[in-house]
């Protein structure tokens, strides 16, 4: 009865036609009866119950169905579309043809935003057969690239001498299109470029082996803490003139006939014996007297060490430096035998350094490889550290010398062969302390290598000079960084190739101007220094020269001295911290981070003793 006077109230004011179809769907659905099936609720959680209670609720065909959560953002209709990830080959042929953040973004929206943990994969689609090992190892492009047409004008051609000249001698508007013009061909061949370098040879880079560590963490180590080299480039410490303690040894004076080398009138490195120390901070008898008669805590350390710290956030490859805290407070930072610090590197910053000789990219038989056998960065930094050397010695002249106030406390008279080296050290002291309650002094030993005469040979030095070299190995080699071959653009084009170099050894140039700056040198004498033949890393020759304010070079780098101060500072404010130990800062060969390890006061009498008993053990496989 209710149903009826509703239907009439409902039937005023519309059309017979429209009101009989009306009419017989409202009698259909209220004859139709239909009952809701059974719920298969959980109590606790959310979805169908999980136990033994599934097996009384659930149908039998239904047990073994996982549970699939499905997300509120997720459309209804989505549910059951297989296609929406473009599985067939329609959807991955529109993907591919329409690149771009429009075609990025409907597949974003499209793919459903499933819960954390959630089995998303449960009914995905898996392969039988194992494709993890398949790689491409074809590149070649099935089409040649197709070149946008230019004008005779944008090439340079003879219609464009013509062109230029009809308008008024390449000043009015014929010429200003022309630059137009090869402007927009270089932009449009430089966005070319960008658009295909990301993806380039990935899968080689993929696969290239980790660097080690360059020492290696024992079980009983206790790691205090970390420092990555974001929050290092943000230290800052401003550090007043240094004041010179004592000075030792004899410099010789530089030869400035080396001025004029040149690539048409070059000279060939000639290696020369002569002794050079470079004992660490521990092992330096003068340093142990300086603290001797110190009655408050300072800290010791030599310059390459102290260089090493101040650019810590330019490096690439792993280096570890020992700290020793004594009971009285004051601190040695050490180096290790053998270690990192006393080589140098080849092209350590550059966007593919030199590859290991094990590395995949070398092919499954790297030890036939000439080229790949010399070009390791350990080969590299080997001959990089002898042509150092070997110029320094060279470029001398050992028959005019300059002796500080005392001899060189390293060598001995009695008992030892060999002409002693141009090299002079200076001890000297550095005001560290932020707080007059808490003064914190460094002193510091800095070398010097040679000095330059002043207007008469009566008068004393009128500058000190050090001596560094960049090494040229092959430029057509992996790992040489995009730079230039030296023999045909280093006389004419020189600031590109320094250019080149300050990108690829950025560390390296900032390690040898923080090093000239400490010892106080007014000028830097470096030498580009060149293979006689590509594939011979055992002879060399000198092209050039070059005359560097460290100051300036320093800046030339965008390298901050205050920010350097401000790392130092920082490392020594955590040892201070500690009680008297044995400590190890150790970079990780892979991230730039710097590790901080509390060590044994034995740990690297451990690891000598552990290198005779593994030899032995060779030596009996051997003769079995």
């Amino acid at each position: 009865m209710l149903a009826g006077v509703e239907m009439r109230r409902w039937a005023v004011g519309r059309s017979p036609t429209r009101l009989g179809c009306h009419v017989m769907c409202f009698f259909f659905l209220r004859t139709m009866t239909f009952s809701l099936p059974v719920m298969a609720a959980d109590g606790e959680f959310w979805g169908p119950p999980a136990g033994p209670s599934a097996v009384s609720v659930l149908p039998k065909e239904f047990q073994q169905i996982p549970y699939t959560p499905f997300s509120k953002s997720d459309r209804i209709g989505r549910i059951a579309d297989w296609n929406s990830f473009g599985t067939n080959a329609e959807d991955r042929s529109g993907a591919s043809a329409n690149p771009g953040r429009s075609a990025r973004s409907a597949r974003s929206a499209a793919a459903p935003s499933y819960p954390a943990g959630a089995p998303v994969n449960t009914f995905a689609y898996f392969h039988g057969e194992d494709e993890s090992s398949f790689s491409v190892v074809d590149h070649a492009r099935s089409a040649a690239p197709r070149r946008a047409a230019v004008s005779a004008a944008a090439r340079g051609g003879r219609g464009a001498a013509t062109a230029g000249r009809t308008a008024g001698f390449g000043r009015g508007q014929s010429a200003a299109g022309g630059r137009g013009v090869r402007g927009s061909v270089g932009r449009a061949a430089a966005a070319d470029s960008r658009n295909r370098r990301p993806g380039w040879r990935d899968w080689e880079r993929s696969q290239r082996k980790t660097r080690e560590a360059s020492i290696t963490v024992g079980p009983d180590w206790e790691q205090l803490g970390e420092l990555d080299f974001v929050r290092m480039v943000k230290l800052r410490m401003d550090v007043d003139a240094p004041e010179d303690v004592a000075s030792y040894g004899t410099l010789y004076q530089y030869d400035r006939s080396y001025d004029r080398v040149s690539v048409r009138f070059e000279k060939q490195l000639q290696p020369r014996d002569r002794v050079h120390y470079n004992p660490t901070t521990s092992e330096d008898p003068v340093i142990h007297e300086l603290a001797s008669q110190s009655s408050k805590p300072q800290v010791f350390i030599t310059d390459s060490i102290l260089a090493l710290l101040m650019c810590a956030p330019r490096s690439v490859y792993p280096w570890d430096v020992v700290i020793t805290k004594t009971d009285e407070g004051q601190l040695f930072f050490d180096k290790r035998a053998n270690s990192a610090i006393d080589f140098l590197t080849v092209n350590e910053n550059a966007t593919e350094p030199p590859m290991e000789l094990n590395d995949p990219a070398n092919g499954p038989a790297p030890e036939t490889n000439t080229r790949a056998r010399i070009n390791t960065p350990g080969t590299l930094s080997l001959e990089a550290t002898f042509v150092n050397e070997n110029f320094g010695f060279q470029v001398c002249d050992e028959g005019k010398t300059h002796s500080f106030e005392h001899a060189n406390p390293f060598h001995s008279s009695d008992g030892e062969d060999g002409k002693l080296a141009s090299c002079g050290y200076r001890y000297r002291h550095f005001n560290l302390s932020t707080d007059e309650n808490d003064p914190v002094d460094m002193v510091v030993r800095t070398e010097l290598n040679a000095y330059v005469a002043g207007a008469s040979d009566k008068k004393p030095p009128s500058q000190l000079i050090t001596i560094r070299t960049l090494n040229e190995f092959d430029s057509r080699a992996p790992g040489a960084g995009g730079a230039p071959d030296w023999r045909a653009r280093l006389d004419q084009s020189r600031g590109a190739v320094v250019a080149t170099e300050m990108k690829n050894n950025s560390f390296k140039l900032a390690r040898f101007a923080v090093q000239s700056i400490l010892a106080g040198a007014d000028n830097m004498k470096l030498g580009f220094i060149s293979r006689m033949n590509p594939l011979d890393p055992y002879r060399h020759t000198i092209l050039g020269t070059a005359w560097f304010k460290p100051r300036e070079l320093a800046a030339q780098m965008a390298y901050n001295l205050s920010n350097g101060w401000g790392i130092v500072r920082t490392i020594i404010d955590v040892v201070r911290a500690q009680p008297a130990g044995r400590f190890v800062l150790a970079k990780d060969p892979n991230k730039q981070v710097v590790r901080f390890f509390k060590v044994p006061w034995d740990f690297d009498q451990q690891d000598e003793d552990e290198e005779p008993e593994e030899e032995d053990e060779e030596e009996v496989q051997d003769e079995e």
